[in-house]
């Protein structure tokens, strides 16, 4: 899930040191105490443009200060200095206290000299520089969210390479690849069976998005296991599975999601769950990804089917929704278009609902209803009864 398109480009072929220098640096902070500009000889240095009013940039910073570390212990030759866009010297001392990294000492229109130099135009903004000076990857922010330490060095060919391995996973057709990796082989269950994820190659799969704090979650869910619970007790047991994939915000949210899940799901702890909402593109959730029994997507808009037609669109595929469609509209074509009911003072129309609870037998229905315009009041075609 990238996020904006920080702009940032610069022809000065000048050393990133001899820059700072020009400017006025005579030194770099690490923590409180002073460094040599030459800390930055030789390595990718990126300059991060930040500031402690800057909500997202709170946001970002636990991200950043993670891949640095990451980093750090490969023994990876990254430098980040942070230039301050703080409003005070105080202010920047606050925001600097939770950064591992070097900084420039506070100087507002150091700030704005090299802000313009190298076309920062949003907070945050991450410029990763060669040891020329000149800007190596434009949308840095965006690929760290996305990828993290993977992406360095942060070079424009690195992240070809990790968007072509995304795109070998989701068209490759290898559920292995797509939902496992070299250390770990499975998936975890309510109950706490492991599943191995070739047990799985050969069903049709949905790949639910949610979380225990998302109202919208609860309730799809409620509909998502109606649906699992009809497929998997009837001849079609084998060739359906659901695969929970959290964006709660801790593990005891995650494990309260589970408890109401008996399908399968992506261990908390591993970054597949990040990886599949990167693949996915996933923006909101609740969301259905429908993969089909050759371990390719059928289908992004799960959930939308799911509430439309329930069990009866399963295998959820282009022509089973087309079949489905058709015979829709030839039972909708045998219905009247209007009726008035014995049980209700106003004129019903016929309407598709994705579902409703029919204010006569008290079941839920689905498809085709007869409404009221005027009030909340919903019949099944087949508790009409029509006036004389």
């Amino acid at each position: 899930m990238a996020g904006p398109d920080y702009q940032a480009k610069s022809t000065d072929r000048s050393n990133i040191v001899t820059i700072l220098a020009a400017e006025g640096v005579q030194f770099l902070l690490s923590g409180e105490e002073k460094v040599p500009l030459s800390s930055c000889d030789g390595k990718t240095t990126c300059l991060f443009f930040s500031a402690n009013w800057c909500r997202t940039c709170k946001t970002f910073i636990p991200k950043l200060v993670q891949v640095y570390d990451m980093l750090s212990t490969r023994c990876e030759k990254m430098e980040i200095v942070f230039v301050s866009f703080d409003h005070n010297e105080n202010e920047f001392a606050e925001h600097f206290k939770c950064m591992p990294w070097l900084a420039a000492p506070f100087d507002v229109n150091l700030s704005r000299r090299l802000s313009k130099r190298y076309h920062v135009k949003h907070l945050p903004s991450l410029i990763p520089l060669k040891s020329d000076g000149t800007s190596i990857e434009e949308d840095l922010v965006g690929l760290i969210e996305d990828y993290g330490a993977e992406a360095f060095p942060f070079t424009r060919s690195r992240r070809e390479e990790l968007k072509a391995a995304d795109t070998a996973k989701l068209e490759g057709g290898k559920l292995e690849d797509l939902l496992a990796h070299k250390g770990r082989s499975h998936l975890i269950a309510m109950d706490g069976r492991k599943v191995v994820v070739s047990e799985l190659v050969g069903k049709t799969i949905g790949i639910y998005f949610g979380a225990h704090w998302c109202p919208p979650c609860h309730s799809f869910t409620a509909q998502l296991l109606e649906v699992y619970n009809e497929l998997t007790t009837s001849e079609e047991e084998q060739s359906f599975e659901i695969i929970f994939v959290s964006t709660d915000r801790d593990l005891e949210e995650f494990d309260m999601s589970l408890k109401g899940m008996p399908w399968l799901a992506i261990p908390y702890l591993d970054k597949t769950r990040h990886d599949l909402c990167r693949i996915f593109d996933i923006k909101g959730i609740p969301s259905l990804v429908m993969i089909g029994g050759e371990g390719k997507p059928i289908s992004t808009n799960g959930k939308g089917i799911i509430s439309l037609y329930g069990a009866k669109a399963f295998p959820f595929t282009e022509s089973k929704l087309r079949d489905l469609e058709a015979v829709l509209r030839k039972e909708g074509d045998a219905l009247p278009r209007q009726v008035n009911d014995i049980k209700h003072e106003h004129l019903l129309k016929l309407d598709m609902a994705k579902a409703y609870l029919c204010d006569s037998c008290k079941k839920r229905g689905r498809f085709w209803a007869f409404s009221c315009d005027v009030c909340d009041y919903d019949l099944h075609p087949c508790c009409i009864e029509e006036t004389s």
